[in-house]
């Protein structure tokens, strides 16, 4: 095969995507100690089941699959109307936001539709992300061409980076140069941390006023415990001309193993709800039936109590880290509106060395925070979606061992 057919961007990516670094250094780890007993808190995967509302739904979904007059064959690419409404009831209107469900793209991945948005712009638009970040948000970018290179200090030449950390209270500053795409996550992974009213209000001025659009990930959202922070940029005003949201019911719900999200492009963005639109509807067949039907019971009154318990389990074990690292004399962010710590290492100690020391003394198992960028250098990611018991083992084991 002739090499110069291939697209030349991918060699710029930093090496092998992050989670499966880890998992071949978990692999050899194990190769090489027969009997380890690892503890895993570093992959953001969940660990309870789905709820039995969201079960049940699938079961009754599959029962009319088996009937020649219930069967559904192809659904609408951009989701079926009773999830699209469901959707605005369960997490729109009550935050206040009023909502066209012509305006939400059900998809099967979040991580998806982050990746796939970038494909409605042109080659040479420049991007803003934070620091550190959900790595999809950079590689995506860098296999599309518009990174530059990377330079000797972790950064991309051609990328602005908002810097979120403890100096600044984990709230980014406006881009310091001029770009056209903003990426911001909040609740942010892999922070923890939530960004203010006031901040997403800057950052949506800034917007409208440069021609600058806001990708917004919201995967999160429904972690946040105190309600008088923002869910969705949407709440904030100016948002719906300047603002695209991704949301995911993989963490929300636990459908990680079945996979449903959805993206909202408001109508008020006019070419790019279209451009989006003829997107899914050439690359995209929809999410299966039953999955919808699932993601539609969550916003029953029954399904949502599940959910906020199962919930409220994961955010027991972040609280549950957070308290005993910081009794142990650690630093640690997160933990109270999101399912992520994020511990400040001690001594200049690099995050991947660390990674290696943990797995090494402790058989316990995280994710280290250069992997996010730049400013990760010097962090570690531990994740609340594991197992409860097996946590409080992982603990111990830190506490008496490192």
């Amino acid at each position: 095969m002739n090499n110069s057919i291939i697209n030349p961007y991918y060699d710029r990516l930093p090496g092998s995507y992050l989670f499966s670094t880890i998992a071949k250094k978990i692999k050899e780890y194990q190769d090489t100690h027969a009997n380890a007993d690892i503890i895993r808190l570093g992959i953001g995967d969940v660990t309870t089941p789905i709820i039995p509302a969201a079960i049940e739904a699938m079961h009754k979904a599959v029962d009319e699959m088996a009937c020649k007059n219930t069967f559904r064959g192809y659904g609408p690419e951009q989701g079926y109307d009773f999830l699209r409404e469901a959707i605005i009831r369960g997490e729109y209107t009550p935050r206040g936001v009023e909502m066209d469900p012509d305006d939400v793209f059900v998809s099967d991945g979040s991580k998806c539709d982050v990746a796939n948005i970038q494909e409605l712009f042109a080659a040479d638009v420049k991007i803003a992300i934070p620091d550190p970040v959900y790595p999809v948000y950079l590689d995506s970018n860098v296999m599309a061409g518009r990174t530059g290179f990377m330079q000797d200090d972790g950064h991309f030449s051609e990328v602005t980076y908002l810097a979120s950390t403890a100096e600044n209270n984990f709230q980014p500053d406006l881009p310091k140069n001029p770009v056209q795409l903003i990426y911001l996550c909040s609740p942010n992974n892999p922070t923890g941390t939530v960004l203010s009213r006031e901040t997403l209000q800057k950052f949506v001025d800034y917007a409208n006023e440069t021609g600058a659009l806001i990708l917004f990930d919201g995967a999160y959202n429904c972690y946040i415990q105190d309600e008088s922070l923002p869910h969705s940029i949407y709440e904030i005003p100016g948002a719906r001309t300047c603002a695209i949201e991704f949301r995911s019911f993989s963490k929300t719900a636990g459908f990680t193993g079945v996979r449903c999200a959805y993206t909202i492009v408001p109508h008020e963005l006019g070419k790019l709800r279209a451009m989006w639109n003829r997107r899914q509807c050439t690359k995209f067949n929809g999410v299966n039936y039953v999955v919808q039907r699932a993601a539609e019971s969550i916003y029953t009154p029954v399904g949502w109590e599940q959910t906020k318990a199962v919930i409220k389990g994961y955010m027991d074990t972040a609280a549950m880290i957070r308290t005993e690292l910081t009794a142990a004399g650690y630093t640690v962010f997160g933990g109270e509106h999101a399912p992520y710590i994020w511990w400040k290492l001690e001594n200049g100690e690099k995050s991947f060395d660390f990674f290696d020391r943990l797995l090494g003394t402790c058989e316990v198992v995280g994710t280290p925070g250069s992997g996010f960028g730049p400013c990760g250098e010097g962090y570690f990611r531990l994740t609340a979606f594991g197992d409860h018991e097996q946590t409080k083992v992982a603990l111990k084991r830190i506490k008496e061992k490192l």
